[in-house]
């Protein structure tokens, strides 16, 4: 749900900012900027119906999911609204420490969820939350210095929050299925540090197996863009009046960042397990892959 709460979201501002801006007053008596939300949530409910019919679904098969569902669009209702509001106040301020701040209240949050992901890896929440803060950042600065996007609220917060998003899941799985394959094979890799390799040398198909499951979803997903759905990206700048040209330029550039971002976070993540996986003397930490 976290992961499609950061999509669903900077989907919303980013096709924000192709349009006009609304003025609309946060504060004082008048109550305008209200009415004109609670006008527009009304397609929104209305969209609910389907949630409706998924709800009669699961009871009728016996699926026990019912409250589930409905827990799940009401967070979502509200979480989407707050956020909406947020964004609004720190759209209009125009500084760079507002942008930082939901930057890192951002990867504070994925870095929490992939860390219970892989919550049997020792201090994986801060594992976790430093890999995904290197891939975000260093793919970040690279789209800034090339000028793709401006230093901008409107654009960086959005952009941010798709790349942190994606970079969490993969961060997660990378985490968890490591620590997993080590435990599996872990004859296979004391007899490699027994014989003079290090802890890199001796869990390399390891680390390979885990990166190739991880990255394999993002590889495949922009190997078929535009060919099975259009993305998510695309098809709101497009209902929100854009050009679809402009529409395609905007999704190859978010699917470059995706892959940039989601590998440098899982190769880092595997480098950040490894003091927790292995003692000072190169040899593995029996504790960690006991349970």
């Amino acid at each position: 749900m976290e992961s499609n709460f950061f999509f669903k979201t900077n989907m919303l501002t980013l096709n924000h900012s192709l349009q006009h801006e609304i003025e609309v007053p946060l504060v004082g008596t008048d109550w305008s900027w209200m009415m004109e939300f609670l006008k527009g949530m009304v397609k929104p409910v209305a969209a609910t119906a389907v949630v409706c019919l998924a709800v009669a679904l699961s009871f009728y098969q016996k699926l026990g999911l019912e409250l589930e569902m409905v827990v799940a669009i009401v967070r979502a209702f509200i979480q989407l609204s707050i956020i909406g509001f947020v964004l609004e106040f720190i759209f209009r301020q125009d500084n760079a420490g507002w942008i930082l701040l939901a930057y890192l209240f951002m990867v504070s949050i994925a870095g929490y969820t992939a860390g219970q992901r892989a919550k049997h890896v020792p201090r994986g929440k801060y594992v976790a939350g430093a890999s995904i803060l290197t891939g975000t950042a260093v793919t970040m600065l690279v789209l800034v210095a090339l000028s793709v996007f401006p230093f901008t609220p409107r654009y960086i917060i959005p952009v941010a929050g798709m790349m942190v998003g994606n970079s969490m899941t993969v961060t997660g799985v990378t985490m968890k299925r490591l620590r997993d394959d080590i435990k599996t094979q872990m004859n296979l890799v004391e007899t490699a540090l027994s014989l003079g390799a290090t802890p890199r040398q001796a869990t390399h198909e390891q680390v390979k197996r885990a990166l190739i499951l991880a990255l394999s979803p993002v590889v495949d997903n922009t190997k078929t863009v535009g060919l099975i759905s259009l993305p998510g990206a695309m098809t709101g700048l497009i209902m929100g009046g854009a050009s679809p040209l402009e529409a395609i330029q905007l999704q190859i550039v978010v699917m470059n960042m995706m892959i940039g971002a989601a590998t440098v976070s899982s190769i880092m993540a595997t480098y950040l397990c490894w003091p927790a996986f292995f003692t000072k003397a190169y040899q593995l930490e029996t504790k960690v892959f006991s349970s």
